[in-house]
């Protein structure tokens, strides 16, 4: 079995996209907080701050789905793996935070 950096197969490289989006959506979100940005009462008090954690988190899931949708189909690409990875992460938080609110 040969393990690749760079995947081999168009649903690989879509989910690789998919987890770079979620870091971009993520970076918009980090700056729209440094420029003083707060939240309110609920997630969608302030849209500005919404619409990009919605955005990141969306992306990530999706790239852990088709992460695991491609490498049933013998992607082996360790940014395929990586991407998977990172979207169940954001999968796992999502879900705790959805369960176990605070």
């Amino acid at each position: 079995m040969e393990i690749y950096f760079k995947p081999k197969t168009r649903a690989g490289w879509v989910s690789v996209w998919l987890a770079v989006s979620f870091f971009a959506f993520l970076g918009v979100f980090i700056i729209f907080i440094m420029l003083g940005e707060r939240g309110g009462q609920t997630f969608f008090s302030n849209l500005k701050l919404a619409i990009p954690a919605l955005a990141a988190a969306t992306s990530a899931i999706l790239s852990f789905l088709i992460a695991i949708t491609s490498i049933l189909k013998k992607e082996r690409s360790i940014v395929v793996f990586l991407s998977g990875t990172i979207g169940l992460l954001v999968l796992i938080w999502v879900l705790n935070e959805i369960l176990f609110p605070h």
